[in-house]
């Protein structure tokens, strides 16, 4: 009976990290002994400071970098193989402004992994358009990337990574270049494609934090992981070294207000 619940809770792990470290070259550990556990249709945001090892999470992941030491499995496989079901939004785009490209091409770069550059499928448009349609962003689709704003291309970046029809959804900094009036559709949504897939998002807006997710994954080079009713003042001070109020549902929670459990 131990075992099958072994084997039940393994399968229902989507994201499973074992004493991970991890270090550029010769360098102080960025992440060390490191223990995560992230399953399916969990959605969880990733907070701590800059430099903090944040991005450095999000790579391994993507299987972009390997471990010094310890395991981790996306999916049961390598993070290489299983990358093909994560759909990623960096932070920022390197595209030059000047290049002439289109929404819709951009959000076809979700469908690249299986085909040549420009070799696309009517399936592949399909997805595409389906996927604007998702962000509200239908309507921009023969819109110049360059000609949109701060939050109509994060909505374009989020479409590219719905584009490959994910499993997993890792959004760094979704909501920095959104307008506050934009806000709430946009969290709407994410709850909405929670439904179907597991979302990480890497934030510094703690409203979105206390808001949004099931759990808050505390990275400072190390790693601790906390039900989202336990964010509170203490422990952000702890993180980023200074104060913050925290707004925690619909009321707002001082920094002294509660103990870091």
């Amino acid at each position: 009976m131990d075992q099958e619940m072994v084997k039940t809770e393994n399968s229902d792990c989507i994201i499973c990290i074992e004493n991970l470290s991890f270090s550029y070259d010769s360098e102080a550990p960025v992440l060390s002994n490191v223990n995560l556990r992230f399953r399916r249709l969990e959605s969880a945001c990733i907070v701590g400071p800059n430099g903090g090892g944040k991005s450095t999470l999000l790579f391994l992941i993507l299987g972009l970098l390997k471990p010094s030491h310890g395991k981790i499995s996306v999916f049961g496989e390598n993070p290489e193989v299983a990358r093909l079901k994560i759909g990623y939004m960096p932070q920022h785009i390197q595209l030059d402004p000047d290049f002439p490209i289109s929404v819709m091409e951009v959000v076809l770069m979700g469908r690249l992994r299986q085909h040549f550059w420009g070799r696309y499928s009517q399936q592949d448009r399909t997805i595409a358009r389906d996927a604007m349609a998702e962000m509200s962003i239908d309507k921009l689709r023969d819109r110049p990337f360059s000609s949109l704003s701060g939050g109509q291309r994060q909505r374009v970046l989020i479409a590219r990574a719905l584009a490959c029809q994910p499993e997993l959804l890792l959004l760094d900094e979704p909501t920095a270049n959104v307008d506050p009036g934009v806000q709430e559709h946009f969290y709407d949504m994410l709850h909405k494609l929670n439904q179907r897939m597991s979302i990480l998002t890497v934030s510094h807006d703690l409203g979105f934090v206390s808001e949004n997710v099931d759990s808050v994954i505390c990275v400072n080079r190390e790693i601790h992981v906390h039900p989202v009713s336990e964010l509170t003042g203490d422990m952000v001070r702890d993180m980023y070294g200074y104060g913050v109020n925290l707004v925690q549902h619909n009321y707002r929670c001082s920094e002294g207000s509660h103990t870091h459990a």
